[in-house]
């Protein structure tokens, strides 16, 4: 077993657990040894759904009250794609120039054990726990999946036991280039769909009797991308839709097709939600259809809206954190996909923060062993700031 103080042996010892969503694979029986050793409470829940395989989480805490601090991150991981082309196996977690290798180094096995080093570190220099107020764990197994039998349903469990969290640091990989780079204060909201137009079916030869949808279709495409939804707001960028497929089914040249599909994703910033949006697609194509056709969209599961925790105390306090290990004042962003924070913000502010991003998802995946020891760094700067405010 990795000392926990050590946050690269417990990075590779995390790595070395294949983890590929939604397998446990031994990595939150790691993390809940190293953690039962700080004196954290340590539970391991298991959420279920019909559709989707079940997946075991974990969530740890030590001390009482306010202010509650809780770390949030994922131990499963994507799948390694070809083994051979990977320099060093993908479960190894292999030292190797400086670095560990191995699926999960950066996203996010590598934060999760400089918040236990951080954690268990801080503690051993507190008396054994926080002088005042409660640290927590909650760590999800379902991140890189449906994202169903994950964080959602961990933090409604956590929440109907009465835990009532203050602030959130979710450890994604959040640098672009060098740690201390970036924070990220929030994310842009998330909506797909499926534009479904429904016309009559014919022969090429014979328009009149049919009525194609693909024309309506192209109508409707055309002015849901004639105007810019906004030129972005003083946190976030311009919103923007995007059609990302075309298909009518249709093999034959001489056949005028009865559907006509065009699925989309919008990524909007905080001057729109989810409902607005729907609106505005369902009005607008309605307006650009003209006709006697059926037009219908079916929204994807999993859309979110955008959120931003606000620049104050707490996002000051990590900023100061990052800067005085770093050299670097984070920039503070909201730029790319969407992640659990999307779940975190209903219950507390939430900012994320965590390595480089480089190569997540990558082959050869891999983190500096410097900049996981500056991440723990970082993350106890954090906790010894946070508990004595």
């Amino acid at each position: 077993m990795a000392t926990s103080a050590d946050p690269v042996a417990l990075a590779r010892e995390l790595i070395r657990c294949p983890s590929v969503t939604p397998a446990e694979g031994g990595a939150l029986t790691v993390l809940a040894g190293v953690l039962e050793r700080a004196g954290f409470a340590v539970e391991r829940v298991t959420f279920s759904d019909s559709d989707t395989p079940d997946v075991e989480n974990l969530f740890a805490s030590i001390g009482e009250g306010s202010p509650h601090l809780v770390f949030a991150g994922h131990t499963d991981v994507v799948p390694p794609g070809e083994e051979a082309a990977w320099s060093h196996p993908p479960f190894s977690g292999a030292l190797a120039e400086g670095s560990v290798y191995g699926r999960g180094a950066v996203d996010m096995k590598g934060a999760i054990a400089c918040f236990a080093a951080a954690a268990h570190n801080f503690l051993a220099a507190s008396g054994g726990r926080p002088a005042r107020g409660k640290l927590s764990f909650l760590i999800s197994g379902d991140e890189e999946g449906p994202a169903i039998n994950g964080t959602p349903k961990l933090l409604a469990w956590a929440a109907a036991r009465g835990e009532k969290f203050d602030h959130c640091i979710l450890g994604e990989p959040t640098n672009p280039s060098d740690l201390g780079d970036a924070i990220k204060i929030g994310r842009r909201g998330s909506l797909s769909g499926t534009l479904t137009v429904t016309g009559k079916q014919g022969h090429v030869a014979y328009p009149q009797l049919a009525d194609n949808p693909i024309r309506y279709l192209v109508r409707i495409m055309s002015a849901l991308m004639s105007e810019s939804l906004d030129f972005g707001t003083e946190h976030f960028d311009a919103s923007n839709l995007e059609f990302t497929s075309v298909d009518v089914g249709n093999r034959a040249t001489n056949i005028i097709p009865g559907q006509a599909h065009a699925r989309f994703n919008i990524r909007f910033n905080d001057r729109h939600t989810q409902s607005s949006l729907k609106q505005w697609i369902e009005t607008r194509g309605v307006q650009a259809a003209r006709g006697d056709v059926t037009c219908s969209v079916e929204y994807a599961q999993g859309n979110s809206d955008a959120f931003l925790t606000q620049p104050g105390p707490f996002v000051n306090l990590v900023t100061d954190a990052v800067a005085e290990v770093t050299g670097r004042r984070p920039a503070l962003s909201t730029s790319g996909g969407t992640s659990d924070a999307r779940f975190i913000k209903d219950f507390c502010p939430v900012i994320e923060f965590g390595l480089v991003g480089k190569t997540m998802h990558q082959v050869n995946e891999h983190v500096p062993a410097v900049d996981l020891i500056a991440l723990a760094a970082i993350y106890r700067n954090v906790l010894e700031k946070y508990f004595s405010r």
